[in-house]
């Protein structure tokens, strides 16, 4: 008889975490919430264990507690500050190897982090199989259509995205009639387009008239565990800030969060989203 799943969901911050334990609470795979401190708030998961990233060995003895066969990473953590992670035995004994895999860039060390799991016995499962309906389908999904007008920006601005994946530099990036306007690094993608509100409107265009298109993009060489775009209610409303006129990722390779909120808020705006194939 096939042991039963029990996934132990280890959640930094945003939204997603949520809908992947209320999804695994739903299919009744839900063994533990290990909520990474200070990334997720204290009013959320008040039942989830709170530790800190450098307590590997007090979330693998959890793990186990609580008969966890999966681990799965979902949410917002910030790269560490080595000096300041307090370590416990567990992570001081792999701390050597983590921070020269650091070195080589966050896939790397996101590869070197799920490796440890591993060489406890845990398998890795991820966000998109545990709630597959959060994905961005192929094509739009609201009521904006993608215009031939836009889909040169749209698709120049995937391909920068995508180079810039390939350096581990960041997910995003904005093209308007031809020309880049921002690219995302470390500070995310809604500082990104915040950025955007320092260029004239002429570049970027305005809610009166709409240019450019903001492209997530799934590194080429990331690991699609962890880590996968997301798509929500802010992206929508720093976008629409910013003038653009749409939002592209690759189908398959995003989450939607809060879809019917962030859906009407790109329609009201006069966004498109839309999801394009691996193609292109």
């Amino acid at each position: 008889m096939a042991t039963k799943m029990r996934i132990g969901l280890i959640a930094g911050g945003g939204r997603l975490p949520d809908y992947v334990s209320a999804a695994a609470l739903e299919n009744d795979t839900l063994g533990l919430v290990i909520a990474l401190d200070p990334f997720v708030p204290k009013t959320k998961f008040q039942t989830a264990e709170r530790l800190r990233l450098g307590q590997f060995g007090k979330m693998v003895r959890r793990l186990r507690k609580a008969d966890c066969s999966h681990v799965c990473f979902a949410g917002i953590v910030n790269r560490p500050d080595f000096k300041r992670l307090k370590p416990d035995l567990k992570a001081m004994l792999h701390l050597p190897g983590t921070i020269r895999a650091a070195g080589q860039g966050d896939d790397a060390l996101m590869r070197h982090v799920l490796g440890l799991f591993e060489q406890e016995g845990f398998e890795i499962i991820s966000p998109q199989e545990v709630c597959s309906d959060l994905m961005l389908s192929e094509g739009v999904i609201g009521a904006v259509p993608l215009t031939d007008l836009h889909r040169d920006d749209a698709l120049q601005a995937c391909k920068i995205a995508t180079a810039l994946g390939a350096l581990d530099v960041g997910q995003g990036a904005v093209v308007a009639r031809g020309v880049t306007l921002a690219v995302e690094a470390q500070e995310g993608t809604d500082a990104m387009l915040t950025r955007l509100l320092n260029l004239p409107p002429e570049l970027r265009g305005s809610s009166e008239k709409r240019i450019g298109v903001l492209a997530k993009m799934v590194k080429p060489n990331q690991d699609i565990r962890v880590d996968l775009p997301t798509l929500g209610p802010d992206t929508v409303r720093h976008a629409a800030e910013a003038g653009l006129a749409g939002i592209v990722a690759e189908a398959g390779g995003a989450f939607v969060i809060e879809r019917i909120e962030t859906i009407s808020l790109a329609d009201e705006a006069g966004l498109f989203i839309a999801g394009l194939p691996k193609s292109g």
